[in-house]
């Protein structure tokens, strides 16, 4: 499908002409689900890029509202698009949240960073979970327990054992399976933490977005970003803010190295932006 401006500014037009006047610009995006425009200087558009992202928009509307305050900034849904004879999916048109994303950002305190997202990452866990959408498909089985995704784990190991040696991965993941598994009830986490979805403004973490891949399961899911955002230098600066024992530690890094894996083994020709940010991950997993 082709999810061009001019598809964009056809939708927004026709379906709430109050914005027709604002300007609408492509954003660039390593994301696989969503197409992102910038409307005016205050909105963003997403388009979901396929069916299966369709039930993201949809989670999103609902949820955000009721996980917001936060620390930090998180989007505000602000209108919900319909189908059209054009574009078959519900979309959605959001508040911009200014900032520049942290793979692109110059940082000058990585362990004030470091503080300010453990911060947001116990705030978020601590919001009520209450009819909140399960750990499974329709997040892509983020935080589920780790030996679900054992099968498809391995074969990104192997997949991608040309690249990096596959006796240390492999000790790395059977490390993660063997540490004792969560036990507590399941609580929110974001998902997809990586350096897109972190925004930088005037030298701080001020924002964090696109929440797709949100759900309520293993917090140690979202400890993936002590290996796909921080520098080692700064990685027990989270840990210790965090509260993450040894076996939610173990079981972080597993998820950094299975979703690093698996992204980097389907999308190595297919998409350089997620092939970078992939390989970045499983070298600081190694580290």
């Amino acid at each position: 499908m082709d999810l061009s401006e001019h598809l964009a500014r056809t939708l927004v037009d026709v379906q709430f002409p109050d914005y027709a006047n604002l300007p609408i610009r492509a954003v660039s995006s390593g994301g696989t689900d969503n197409a992102i425009f910038r409307l005016g200087a205050h909105l963003s558009v997403r388009l979901p890029k396929r069916e299966e992202a369709v039930g993201q928009i949809e989670k999103e509307q609902l949820w955000l509202p009721r996980l917001a305050p936060l620390p930090l900034r998180i989007p505000t849904p602000v209108q919900l698009g319909a189908p059209s004879a054009g574009f078959p999916y519900p979309w959605s048109i959001y508040d911009w949240c200014p900032g520049v994303p942290l793979s692109q950002a110059q940082v000058t305190d990585w362990s004030r960073l470091a503080r300010h997202l453990a911060q947001f990452l116990l705030a978020l866990r601590a919001k009520g979970t209450h009819g909140a959408p399960q750990a499974g498909a329709q997040n892509h089985f983020r935080g589920v327990a780790l030996a679900k995704r054992d099968a498809l784990t391995q074969a990104a190991l192997t997949g991608i054992s040309d690249l990096y040696p596959a006796a240390e991965m492999q000790a790395i993941w059977h490390s993660a399976l063997e540490a004792p598994k969560f036990q507590g009830d399941p609580v929110w986490l974001h998902g997809d933490l990586q350096g897109g979805n972190l925004l930088i403004e005037n030298g701080l973490l001020a924002a964090v977005i696109d929440f797709g891949l949100c759900g309520v399961g293993d917090p140690a899911m979202d400890l993936v970003a002590a290996w796909s955002v921080l520098p080692d230098s700064v990685r027990q600066v989270f840990r210790q803010e965090i509260g993450a024992g040894d076996a939610a530690w173990a079981r972080g890094r597993g998820w950094a190295l299975s979703v690093a894996a698996i992204a980097l083994d389907y999308y190595r020709d297919r998409n350089p932006a997620l092939s970078v940010i992939s390989k970045q991950t499983i070298e600081a997993v190694l580290s």
